[in-house]
């Protein structure tokens, strides 16, 4: 039987679930008591298996000290048709959502001088191997 594939809007909304979740230090276990669930359940939340209804994710924005539209910030890139154009977006929502990604981007976005961003943006790629520079 095929793995149920996520809507890419419950599976943005869940990203950012889990996004904020990390930000502010709470475990999937601590959420899923505050909602009165298991922490498997916030995981299917997170990876948008399972749609988060109106009224559980009022439950969580409370929970979580965001608005509801925190959750659907950055909806203009997704596409919601069911093609996929490839597993890299995927992938970086995967490590953008992860704890070193997360401690990555604020220490990153904590560097003021934008020369200094650009030097650690290019030595992160050349360790990487990629040799293209933006």
């Amino acid at each position: 039987m095929p793995k149920k594939k996520a809507n890419p809007v419950d599976a943005h909304v869940g990203y950012r679930v889990r996004l904020r979740r990390m930000l502010i230090g709470m475990s999937q276990e601590r959420l899923g008591e505050l909602l009165g669930f298991t922490f498997q359940q916030v995981q299917k939340y997170e990876r948008g298996i399972n749609r988060i209804g109106a009224g559980r994710l009022f439950e969580v924005s409370e929970i979580l000290g965001v608005p509801i539209s925190f959750f659907y910030e950055g909806m203009e890139g997704i596409q919601v048709s069911s093609e996929s154009n490839g597993d890299q977006p995927a992938a970086v929502m995967d490590f953008l959502s992860s704890s070193e990604g997360i401690q990555l981007s604020t220490a990153f976005m904590g560097i003021k001088d934008t020369k200094v961003r650009r030097r650690i943006l290019d030595l992160v790629r050349t360790i990487s191997g990629e040799n293209h520079v933006a």
